[in-house]
């Protein structure tokens, strides 16, 4: 035995200095970088800059790896084989790869770049740098032997040279995310139908703009393949794919790409699927199940629909379940049991119902649940969620879940985020157990009660919205001591008082939007927090009656109107972009220190006591001003003269104050100006018709002012052409109704409703509002719809006749020419109107009959002709059935319903050219006119007969000649 012991030391011995003295002989014998390319690369070194932006922060972020300036330990004399990045070929010394990803370089890579001096390349990534536009030229071709090219992140643009797909040995080729990058035509198909050996090929972001090539499913070799954001179109292919070492595909982003979910072969090695925002779409099939190495599927924002397959169960290795904004429906199925490997699980914006399953309970290793915006039900699962331990997120907004927050919520000890809002819970919200919360938002639910004192030590706290509830109590300031990172709070429409000690000025250091409008808040305001850092405030809709002061350095939204502030005009700051004083009590004059609120957008200081001048700076002080409101105060002079010139103005209204003088000609440069509104003052002037350049009014108040004259045509060509709300009520305006300004009005002409897009004029932070008479009332509309029409030219000096060009308004809502000296009869175009709601005539000269053919206004919902002097019978039908006594008394020679006074009828009049010309019915009213000599029912009853029977001519000829004889008795009456 030691003899065997010494034998195998000695054999160990002899062995060991064989590899030492090979080991020796092969380090003297090892090639060091050629000269040449040593040269090349301090060369291409010298034709970067280093910049730490250069691509630095995307490395950091998404390359996985430190960035650091590799090139600038690349020494002259010295081996380049030991330069970072640098790889040789231990034998020949020829540089065989070269890493320069994340390196800061930028700078261009030319043609004639020494890089491609480098023939022996096997490896080249150039990821994450910045080469400023550079083209992926034929140079890259050079390089034969390539087997690796990456030059991802690296900001070149471009065609791709076509000589790429030269490279015949690639196995990965990454040119993702360089957005400028395209492919020539058959650029993308020559490539993949020469490197027939590609493993990887990452091209997101690389326009293709083709169809997918059927040669791609071909590459049996690939096992990633990432196509996102490449313009690709067409249909994806119903054939089953026979990729089994694809584990990684991703088709993100390619709208024009549909298709039906991929068929995979059953023996796939799929690990991560990604059709998000594609065309896709259909059932998910069961064969989904076979997927049972799956790990990562989205489908975010495709077209698929139907219920989710009971396979899914099948898919136990998927970590994450990405099904947003599709259009999936019916139950959520119990499917979760075995898929305890789940951590992000995101069904939001689809149309589920019911409740939530209870297998959901046994992902307990789920970080990320959100099934927002759905149509879910119920109560949230208390007992069979206690499981849940990881969740960071839970999202569960915008659905109708009711009851109470389950105790799970409360007990969380990595939750961050919690969306609970807009739903139908209620109670009151519990104590937290941790105090690991970022963002919280119960809004828009029933919840009641106080605040609970638990949230006020999230250190960590960002947002918290807890707006539209029932919560109550005393706030005191003081409590948000802690919340030191909280930028945004949102406690609006509650029932909540608040207690400011005068030293709570250093609490919430960077809050930047606050919204507590619609609560109990009363007294002076004093919480100055966030003074450098606060943008948005919204105190709106509550009692205060003061501010200390306004010391907020960059606020750019101040919403205060709804109060009970007191005193004069607080000083703005001159950031303030959206000002909103309006509904208060203020008193005073507006000081010309508020012209250097140069950033102001939204002036209202509607609805006060304010008075005096306007400063003359008002019209020209922000360039950015497009609202202007100063309703109802009690300013007097003159409005501002000057506006600037290309200025943004939309809405100026200036309604109920004590201004004079004339319109301003300077008007006519706000270009963008939508709603006009000068009523209610005491402007003397003449018509404006130079408004009528304005392309884009559409609002035109003048109301009760001393305007006069005749309006009389204007020497425009096209005036008023977006003009729909016209009021010109309580003025001295003669003569003539102005035919030619009605004729104008194309914006109350065919409007085709049915293609527009409802909504109201105004803006995000401001709503156009105006007061108008509409069937009888003087209302305030609070928003304008984009639809709405009207007319109002009442209690004027008007005379003449009604013109029939009123007619072609059909789309008008409303119509008020009362009070007046207006003469002749009521024009049959009125028929035309079909939109029209309110008709107001009254106190005029009217004459004549009511004509029978309005009954077809059969939205009209108010009509007043009273103290007229119409006669015969009141039409009937439709809306006219409606119409009480109201609508036509002081006109004695009207007869019928809704009178008491019946008709008698004994005579025919003389029938208009309309009426001749038939109806679009087809029912002869001929027929009917000859009711009046022998009763109405046998009138209309031969009207109905003829109407049926095709009008028989003999029948016909019979009641024609009745008709002409008693025309011509009532011609020869007249003229006695």
């Amino acid at each position: 035995m030691p003899k065997f012991l010494l034998l195998c030391f000695l054999l160990f011995f002899s062995f060991s200095q064989l590899i030492l003295s090979f080991s020796f002989s092969f380090s003297n014998s090892t090639k060091i970088c050629p000269h040449g390319q040593s040269l090349a690369l301090l060369q291409l070194k010298k034709s970067f800059s280093v910049m730490l932006d250069s691509g630095s922060w995307v490395c950091n972020c998404y390359g996985g790896t430190t960035s650091y300036p590799k090139t600038d330990y690349w020494k002259e004399g010295s081996d380049c084989c030991s330069w970072d990045g640098v790889t040789c070929d231990f034998v020949t010394g020829h540089v065989i790869e070269l890493d320069l990803s994340c390196s800061w370089l930028f700078g261009t890579i030319h043609s004639n770049s020494t890089l491609f001096l480098l023939p022996h390349l096997q490896r080249l990534n150039l990821a994450f740098n910045d080469f400023n536009g550079s083209s992926v030229s034929s140079g890259f071709a050079r390089f034969s032997s390539l087997t690796h090219l990456n030059l991802s992140h690296s900001q070149f643009s471009g065609l791709i040279s076509p000589e790429i797909s030269h490279l015949s040995n690639l196995v990965s080729l990454d040119l993702s995310s360089n957005w400028g990058v395209e492919f020539s035509p058959d650029g993308f198909g020559s490539l993949v139908q020469n490197l027939t050996k590609l493993q990887k090929l990452h091209l997101g972001g690389i326009s293709i703009s083709s169809v997918l090539p059927n040669s791609l499913l071909n590459l049996s070799s690939l096992t990633s393949l990432h196509l996102s954001f490449c313009g690709l179109g067409g249909r994806f292919t119903d054939h089953d794919i026979h990729l089994p070492k694809l584990e990684f595909l991703s088709l993100q982003g390619n709208g024009d790409l549909i298709g039906n979910f991929p068929r995979f072969s059953e023996n796939n090695s799929l690990v991560h699927l990604d059709l998000s925002v594609t065309g896709f779409g259909g059932e998910l099939p069961a064969l989904i199940g076979n997927l049972k190495s799956l790990q990562t599927l989205h489908l975010f924002g495709c077209e698929f629909i139907g219920s989710i397959p009971a396979s899914l169960e099948n898919l136990t290795q998927i970590t994450s379940l990405l099904l947003i904004g599709n259009h999936f429906s019916g139950r959520i199925p119990n499917v979760f049991y075995n898929l305890r490997n789940l951590i992000s699980l995101r069904l939001s914006s689809n149309n589920f119902s019911g409740q939530l399953p209870p297998s959901i309970g046994n992902l307990t290793n789920l970080h990320h649940l959100d099934f927002s915006d759905n149509q879910l039900e119920g109560v949230i699962p208390s007992s069979t969620l206690n499981g849940f331990s990881s969740l960071s997120s839970v999202r569960l907004r915008y659905n109708s879940f009711s009851g109470t927050i389950p105790s799970w919520v409360y007990t969380q000890p990595l939750l961050v985020e919690l969306d609970l809002s807009h739903n139908k819970l209620t109670g009151c919200i519990g104590e937290f157990q941790f105090d690991s919360l970022k963002h919280i938002d119960l809004s828009m639910n029933e919840l009641y009660g106080s605040i609970p004192s638990s949230i006020f030590e999230f250190v960590n706290l960002t947002s918290l919205y807890l707006s539209s509830n029932n919560l109550s109590g005393i706030l005191e300031t003081s409590k948000f001591e802690k919340l030191r990172y909280l930028t945004d709070l949102d406690l609006s429409n509650n029932m909540l008082s608040l207690t400011m000690p005068r030293n709570s000025n250093s609490m919430l250091p960077n809050i930047e939007s606050v919204d507590i409008s619609h609560n109990n808040i009363s007294g002076i305001w004093t919480w100055n927090m966030g003074k450098d850092t606060l943008q948005r405030l919204n105190l709106s809709y509550n009692l205060m009656s003061g501010f200390e002061m306004l010391p907020w350095k960059r606020m750019q939204i101040l919403d205060l109107h709804c109060n009970l502030l007191q005193g004069p005009l607080p000083t703005l700051p001159n950031s303030t972009f959206f000002f909103s004083i309006s509904q208060n009590k203020l008193i005073g004059e507006i000081s010309p220190l508020i012209c250097k609120a140069n950033s102001i957008g939204v002036l209202d200081l509607s609805y006060n006591n304010l008075s005096g001048m306007l400063p003359h700076c008002l019209g020209n002080f922000s360039e950015g001003l497009y609202v202007l409101n100063l309703r109802r105060n009690q300013f007097h002079g003159t409005i501002p003269l000057t506006f600037l010139q290309d200025n943004y103005i939309k809405t100026l209204d200036f309604n109920d104050n004590q201004l004079e003088g004339r319109v301003p000609r300077s008007l006519s440069i706000c270009r963008r100006l939508e709603v006009l509104d000068l009523g209610n003052n005491k402007i003397n002037d003449t018509f404006p018709h130079w408004l009528g350049t304005l392309p884009m009014l559409q609002v035109l108040v003048l109301r009760s002012n001393h305007f006069h004259g005749h309006i009389g045509v204007s020497k425009i060509k096209f005036p008023f052409t977006s003009l729909r709300i016209i009021d010109l009520a309580h003025n001295d305006f003669e003569g003539d109704l102005p035919e030619m300004f009605l004729k104008s009005l194309k914006a109350i002409m065919n409007i085709d409703e049915g293609n527009m897009t409802r909504n109201y004029m105004g803006s995000e932070y401001y709503q156009d509002s105006i007061m108008v008479t509409i069937k009888g009332l003087e209302i305030k509309l609070v928003k304008i719809l984009n639809t709405f029409t009207t007319v109002d030219m009442s209690s004027n000096k008007f005379q003449g006749e009604i013109p029939k060009c009123i007619g072609n308004l059909n789309s008008l809502r409303g119509l008020n020419l009362s009070h007046n000296d207006l003469i002749g009869h009521i024009p049959l175009s009125f028929k035309n109107l079909k939109m029209l709601e309110s008709l107001d005539l009254s106190s005029n000269k009217l004459s004549g009959r009511i004509p029978q053919e309005l009954t077809s206004l059969t939205f009209l919902a108010f009509l007043n002709l009273s103290q007229n002097h119409l006669t015969g019978s009141i039409p009937q039908g439709n809306q006219f059935d409606t119409f009480e006594n109201d609508s036509y008394y002081e006109n004695s020679e009207l007869c019928g319903f809704p009178f008491s006074k019946r008709c008698i009828i004994d005579e025919i009049p003389y029938p208009s050219q309309e009426i001749e010309a038939g109806c679009e019915s087809g029912f002869d009213w001929k027929i009917t006119l000859m009711g009046y000599g022998c009763g109405l029912v046998i009138g209309f009853s031969l009207g109905c007969l003829i109407f049926l029977s095709g009008k028989p001519e003999w029948l016909a000829w019979i009641i024609d000649e009745n008709i002409h004889k008693k025309i011509i008795r009532y011609k020869r009456r007249t003229r006695r």
